[in-house]
């Protein structure tokens, strides 16, 4: 470690709360899917700020529009209206099914706003006494109160009790389980197609089907969680649409603004009705500044057909990684995702690999102590991700 990494730790636990298991790097720029530490050190970027810098980073066709934006107008608040988030608005609804977008800031405020929308829908438009919200075991869909009861995973829920009522977790993949689950009282189900923190798992078409079915059924709302998952990330604009699902909701964040501070509540004009003013508020949501920033990244999306990239290159690196697995069956134990989003599952704790990959200047992430969990650029190229393929199988062939 440099003696100017080692001074901003130092600093860094002198001044900001301790929240994070930070990695031993720290980065001081970025370009495309490169990061270059304090010393100039280069890294070929695997995790793109978890899925959020899509274009890669720093693209300058963005980084345009946030420079001319930010001297003209950045925030006003949303007592006015705004030419940018009209703009935008329209841009994601030519992308998907949804009617109307709320504009929020992040991926746990789009979730908290999605459960607001289905419990005020069923209680004002549908007149219901219907307020739990569904969710699955090894789900993530945030960090608020309301949003961690949501998720399926007790580790992150530890030392927050009481946590808010009306939240039911049912086994994930289980019909059953959710037949049993949805009753009377149930306003929606609220899941991703492919966990992510829950170790990049998707689920078959089957159980979708069978979960929207269910939900069409019963007359509550079929929600998704497209925080993650969307924008490009899985070869469709939005990761429902491998599966020709049509949720009533479905939240996005990440990789709308990539990098900028954004999230978005797209639902159908019916349930959008559950809304009326003041039921439901941001401060900066949408603020132009962020706005043009979005405005911009889909339009770049369409026109480099990232959506078809993301494909194309998740299916070659699917194929490198299962010839690896082929080769070392009883280190990994299975390689799974859809287009860049992967994970290859080790059958050991994984983070001796994890940092060994990190020496050898490729950064990933490790999740449930085993997963190899890729999420780059969705302009990464083809010999990046070979690269990236040939350092792992040589550090899982020096592995007993």
């Amino acid at each position: 470690m440099s003696g100017a990494f080692e001074a901003l730790v130092k600093r860094e636990q002198a001044s900001i709360m301790n929240t994070y298991g930070r990695y031993p790097l720290a980065v001081a720029r970025a370009s495309g899917s490169r990061l270059y530490d304090l010393d100039g050190r280069e890294y070929v970027d695997l995790l793109g700020g978890i899925a959020v810098c899509n274009l890669g980073h720093c693209h300058p066709g963005v980084a345009e529009v946030i420079a001319a934006k930010a001297q003209e107008l950045v925030h006003v608040s949303n007592l006015f209206y705004q030419r940018e988030q009209v703009e935008l608005a329209e841009k994601l609804k030519a992308t998907c099914h949804a009617g109307k977008v709320f504009f929020c800031n992040s991926g746990a405020e789009a979730n908290e706003g999605a459960i607001k929308l289905a419990r005020r829908y069923m209680r004002t438009v549908k007149k219901r006494d219907a307020f739990e919200i569904v969710t699955l075991t090894g789900s993530f869909h945030g960090r608020t109160l309301a949003t961690l009861t949501a998720t399926g995973q007790d580790k992150i829920k530890q030392g927050y009790e009481p946590l808010p009522e009306g939240f039911v977790t049912v086994p994930a993949g289980d019909i059953e389980a959710m037949d049993k689950a949805v009753t009377g009282r149930t306003a929606a189900v609220l899941l991703e197609v492919i966990q992510g923190e829950g170790g990049v798992k998707p689920f078959p078409r089957e159980y979708l089907e069978a979960v929207a079915k269910l939900c069409r059924e019963r007359d509550v709302l079929f929600m998704v969680d497209e925080v993650q998952t969307g924008l490009c990330r899985t070869g469709k604009f939005w990761a429902f649409q491998n599966y020709d699902l049509t949720p009533d909701v479905f939240t996005c964040a990440k990789g709308l603004a990539n990098g900028l501070p954004m999230g978005a509540v797209l639902a159908t004009d019916a349930v959008a009705a559950g809304f009326v003013p003041g039921a439901h508020a941001t401060t900066f949501g949408g603020g132009a500044l962020v706005a043009a920033a979005a405005c911009r990244v889909i339009d770049i999306m369409n026109e480099d057909d990232l959506a078809g990239r993301a494909a194309t290159t998740g299916v070659y690196a699917l194929s490198l990684f299962r010839g690896i697995q082929a080769r070392y069956p009883r280190k990994i134990a299975e390689v799974r995702g859809l287009g860049l989003m992967i994970g290859i599952e080790l059958t050991f704790p994984g983070k001796d690999v994890w940092k060994s990959l990190l020496d050898r200047g490729f950064v990933c992430n490790l999740t449930q102590g085993s997963v190899l969990r890729l999420l780059p650029p969705l302009t990464i190229s083809q010999d990046d991700m070979k690269a990236f393929a040939e350092n792992l199988r040589e550090i899982l062939s020096l592995i007993n």
